[in-house]
């Protein structure tokens, strides 16, 4: 289960963001994952349970918004698959040229206590 370490990493980043900048205790870790990024967002969550605790973000919650997968097709249409499996344009429907999003695994905002 490579989420521990994804959530080892987190917090390990989060910890140094937060002493560098003097920033106080924080309420919520908000981390955004791309339906192609190979993390289980459920996965994640439990193994940010399991790495918080002891630590100074053991109140800490980990918010996550999942990024869809989105590509370009030569057609010149850009969104959304409808499914990761069946990486065709929405427009024309043939295999698309390029993924442009959905790839991704980032911490994209932290809730400071006031």
């Amino acid at each position: 289960m490579h989420e521990l370490s994804i959530a080892l990493s987190i917090l390990e980043g989060v910890e140094e963001e937060v002493a560098q900048r003097g920033y106080g205790q924080v309420r919520s870790i908000h981390v955004r994952i791309g339906a192609l990024s190979g993390v289980v967002p459920e996965a994640l969550c439990s193994s940010f349970e399991l790495a918080r605790e002891g630590t100074a973000f053991s109140e800490s919650r980990l918010t996550i918004e999942r990024a869809p997968a989105v590509v370009r097709c030569a057609c010149g249409a850009e969104g959304p698959v409808e499914s990761i499996h069946m990486m065709v344009c929405p427009a024309c429907e043939q295999p698309v040229s390029a993924v442009v999003a959905g790839r991704e695994l980032e911490v994209v905002a932290l809730e400071l206590e006031p």
